[in-house]
């Protein structure tokens, strides 16, 4: 059997109005808004950023890697305890820094991933700086004990101020 003109009528609505319904989805005008507001715009105002001031902060950037890469490989790690409080372990490292800034580096404590786990990072908090050690700080985090605390490894990763 073949349609009826009413039928086809019907089915010709329907087809309309799904067009009308999906058609501002696959804009080109929407494609670009969507584009220049999500991803243009953040950009143009962070290159903003880093060329005010004669782009101070890629100079800084560049004077933070050549110290760190001057003092990278006399940094090192002191003693490092850990204590569990029920449900929780409590880590102490100590860092030596040999005159780095303390805010050009992160302490972080870091576990292998497991199974289909992502790897795990803590961020381990800075304390006072050490009496009688010109560039030693302490460093603690508490973490949740549903790892083994041997799984946890302190370590340093750069970290410049602008980021």
């Amino acid at each position: 059997m073949r349609g009826t003109s009413v039928e086809f009528r019907v089915a010709g609505l329907l087809a309309f109005a799904s067009m009308a319904r999906l058609t501002p989805s696959f804009s080109a005008n929407r494609a670009v808004r969507q584009y220049t507001e999500e991803h243009y715009l953040s950009t143009a105002a962070a290159f903003r950023q880093r060329a005010e001031n004669r782009s101070s902060v890629g100079a800084d950037l560049v004077a933070w890697q050549a110290e760190l890469a001057k003092h990278w490989s006399a940094l090192r790690f002191g003693p490092t305890t850990v204590e569990q409080q029920g449900e929780r372990y409590l880590f102490h490292v100590q860092v030596f820094l040999d005159d780095i800034d303390p805010d050009a580096v992160r302490v972080e404590l870091y576990a292998e991933a497991q199974k289909d786990e992502d790897p795990i990072t803590y961020a381990m908090n800075p304390g006072e700086r050490l009496v009688g050690a010109a560039s030693a700080f302490p460093y603690a985090a508490v973490i949740p004990a549903n790892r083994p605390a041997a799984d946890y490894t302190p370590r340093l990763v750069p970290q410049h101020a602008w980021r």
